[in-house]
């Protein structure tokens, strides 16, 4: 139990049903659709939809989305894949030409808006009261406007720089970010979302907004045709699965980075992470080694899964031997091992579980700060910038290419214990996000501590030859690693935001919430 002497936030209870998420409002519209009659499907659609009127420059409709959700009644879960592909026209020798990396706030790093059509796909296979039930609530909060709040105001004002053209008009007010609890407004992505609601995906990437996002794109130079548009579809896969401390981790495969995560649980395995100082100096630093290495990994491997042919290395217990082997317990490695290449905490992440304990793990991006930067000269549609995720390098797996789903940072996640569904959660912070899943599960099986508590903890993260180091740690620990060898740094910004649904034994659901964001845990 936590310190009530101190700031935190406790846990939330509750029987009957439950969202956690980044955004009250966003929580509250969740929970009202459970109590309506709705499911956890239908829930997460409309909690994470109004997260992108609520928290703009982490997601919205112009981004992708992975999914996994457990069937009411049913053991197995479920993948779905909602992320977009490269335009059929994009050539990698012409972007080579251009410079050694896809230029992140251009229509080159623009791949095809996923998310809709997984949405629509989700409510119509898994939901109960409809796609217009659940695109209800986000249509009128776009239309009469969401006050914007503190730590979106905060990530806003650092990112208006991202933003070009018609964009800077309809995210900035007079030139300038919002303050909090100024109102934000999207008259044209109500609209957008009222076609779907009537007509489903093909209102969205067919016809009149398709022709608007397509126009919009070539106007600067992009590749993208109304056929790129009109062949988006999601995907139904199969989860990857590891295992730490007693409990079944299930992660959604590539082209996401969830076989990262299994790779730096199956590393820590190795070490006495239980013997360690929780929030001391050891656990920090053979944490970051794992890192460095499994992010090494993960960027040599990671690609569309039709291209990747190394998952199984990935996965393999003997690949985790042979690099935990590497980590000297007192020394850092050197600086210069490849990494992740830049900070993109821009996601967002719901979780829902309702009265029959279906499970909706669902995150939802448009990757940097205000994706791409460009928004659709009529509808205003935002457009992510995935396909910054690519490479250039010749013969890589996730070197750009025609139809090519790049590599994705999003990753949600879902623990089992014994076979039963334990706890549905995911961790935001872009490249963190692996290494948070890793950080998050040893905080609950090694030390103990609730989704709540694991969640409040203290973070570092070791990216761009620095170890990264929030200011929940001591000044000891912070010159212990610097000793090590690590170039110890401030995050510039808390890393990453996560959200939790515990299920207990006797039913009774506990929900915690991360205080790096502005969200919360509802239940009824």
């Amino acid at each position: 139990m936590r310190d009530f002497h101190k700031p935190g936030r406790s846990a939330v209870y509750a029987t009957n049903g439950m969202c956690a998420t980044s955004h009250p409002l966003a929580a509250k519209v969740a929970v009202q659709m459970l109590e309506s009659g709705g499911n956890a499907v239908d829930a997460a659609i409309a909690g994470a939809v109004l997260l992108g009127i609520c928290e703009p420059q982490m997601t919205g409709i112009g981004g992708d989305c992975f999914v996994l959700l457990t069937p009411p009644g049913e053991d197995r879960v479920v993948a779905l894949n909602g992320s977009g592909r490269a335009p059929a026209g994009i050539d990698a020798e012409a972007l080579r030409a251009k410079g050694p990396v896809i230029a992140p706030y251009s229509a080159d790093a623009v791949s095809v808006p996923g998310a809709i059509d997984a949405f629509c796909r989700l409510s119509k296979d898994f939901g109960k009261l409809g796609l217009k039930a659940s695109l209800a609530p986000t249509i009128h909060y776009a239309e009469t406007g969401v006050p914007v709040a503190e730590r979106v105001a905060s990530d806003w004002t650092k990112a208006t720089d991202n933003l070009s053209g018609h964009a800077r008009d309809l995210f900035l007010m007079n030139g300038q970010a919002p303050t909090p609890g100024q109102m934000f407004r999207a008259p044209g992505q109500a609209k957008v979302l009222r076609e779907v609601a009537m007509h489903g995906r093909e209102a969205f990437y067919q016809g009149d907004i398709a022709e608007d996002m397509v126009s919009s794109l070539q106007a600067l130079g992009g590749t993208h045709t109304l056929d790129d548009f009109a062949a988006t579809a999601c995907d139904y896969t199969d989860p990857i699965t590891g295992g730490y401390g007693g409990l079944d981790l299930y992660e959604h495969p590539p082209n996401g980075q969830g076989a990262t995560a299994i790779l730096l649980l199956n590393m820590l395995k190795h070490f006495d992470i239980a013997g360690m100082d929780p929030w001391g100096a050891e656990r920090a630093h053979i944490e970051a080694e794992a890192t460095k290495l499994a992010y090494d990994a993960r960027n040599r491997f990671v690609a569309d899964p039709d291209h990747m042919t190394r998952l199984d290395h990935m996965t393999s217990l003997e690949t985790a031997a042979k690099l935990a082997a590497l980590i000297d317990p007192a020394k850092a490695m050197p600086a210069g091992l490849p990494g992740a290449e830049a900070v993109h905490k821009d996601t967002i992440y719901i979780t829902v579980v309702d009265k029959d304990r279906m499970c909706v793990s669902l995150i939802y991006s448009v990757f940097h700060s205000f994706g791409s930067g460009i928004a659709s000269d009529k509808y205003g549609i935002l457009f992510q910038n995935r396909g910054a995720g690519f490479t250039l390098e010749e013969g890589h797996a996730n070197e750009v290419g025609p139809g090519k789903r790049p590599m994705h940072t999003i990753i949600p996640g879902l623990l089992k214990k014994d076979g039963k569904n334990l706890m549905p959660f995911g961790v935001m912070g872009g490249q963190y996000q692996s290494t948070g899943h890793a950080r998050f599960i040893t905080n609950i099986t090694d030390f103990g501590l609730s989704p709540q508590a694991a969640m409040d903890a203290p973070r570092s993260f070791a990216e761009e030859g620095m170890l990264y180091v929030e200011s929940g740690y001591s000044d000891d620990v912070r010159a212990t690693l610097s000793d090590m060898g690590h170039d110890v740094q401030p995050p510039p910004a808390a890393i990453g935001g996560s959200q939790a649904i515990k299920i207990h034994d006797d039913g009774v659901l506990e929900g915690g919430s991360d205080h790096r964001k502005d969200g919360c845990a509802l239940g009824y």
